[in-house]
């Protein structure tokens, strides 16, 4: 099992913050499902002002490659997606597109 930890930025409005948590409480099961068939086992999601961080603790077999690669072909994920952008900013210094920026690992205990 290996683990990825990366991170986005929401916009900074207190509605709009509130509408994304919601729509967190209930995940679209075509959602759901792709993140499960895609090899993660583990997903977890915090936030602290409009900061996000996700923690995905994934198998073996497990590919961002993969996974991107069959969520362009999910038309339900491609509209989660597109709605989720309403709600997000990407990170100084990100592609055009690029949302979540994977995170350097730099202390462990």
């Amino acid at each position: 099992m290996r683990r990825y930890c990366l991170t986005l930025d929401l916009i900074d409005d207190e509605k709009l913050i509130d509408e994304y948590k919601q729509h967190h409480k209930a995940v679209w099961p075509e959602v759901l499902e792709s993140i499960i068939s895609s090899g993660i086992l583990n997903m977890e999601i915090y936030l602290s002002g409009n900061r996000l961080l996700m923690i995905m603790d994934v198998s073996a077999n497990f590919s961002f490659e993969a996974k991107s690669s069959a969520d362009f072909e999910n038309a339900k994920v491609q509209e989660w997606e597109t709605l989720m952008w309403k709600y997000q900013q990407a990170l100084p210094g990100a592609k055009a597109g690029e949302k979540w920026q994977l995170m350097d690992q730099i202390f462990k205990l």
